[in-house]
């Protein structure tokens, strides 16, 4: 996430950290009012990608013994009355990580269109 933010520090122009301080703002003030949310603006996409695979990547957990949504698929595959229906867990279990990554997506989507017409 550090690396998303830094990429939309160094992709600033030099001209806006100049511009705040004509301006008279302090330091804080200029990176705070000025400098940040342009970065962040950028650095969105980068940032919602990390959170998509933060969300994919859940399924690491299992490994230190906490079961996510895949280990509770597989958890319950091992139910007697669960038998035969591995297809039917696994594309649930898919459906439900497809449909965060979905809403995520749309959701940065979203916040980079209010960007644009905000910057406007």
């Amino acid at each position: 996430m550090a690396e998303a933010v830094r990429g939309g520090l160094q992709a600033l122009p030099p001209g806006q950290r100049e511009a705040a301080t004509a301006l008279g703002l302090t330091y804080w003030k200029a990176t705070g009012l000025i400098i940040l949310p342009q970065a962040l603006r950028i650095s969105l996409p980068a940032m919602t990608n990390e959170f998509i695979a933060l969300v994919k990547n859940t399924t690491l957990v299992l490994v230190v013994s906490i079961l996510d949504l895949l280990g509770i698929a597989q958890a319950s595959l091992a139910d007697p009355a669960w038998v035969g229906m591995n297809m039917e867990a696994y594309v649930f279990s898919g459906s439900i990580y497809w449909l965060i990554c979905f809403a995520l997506s749309r959701w940065s989507r979203h916040l980079e269109r209010l960007g644009r017409r905000q910057h406007r």
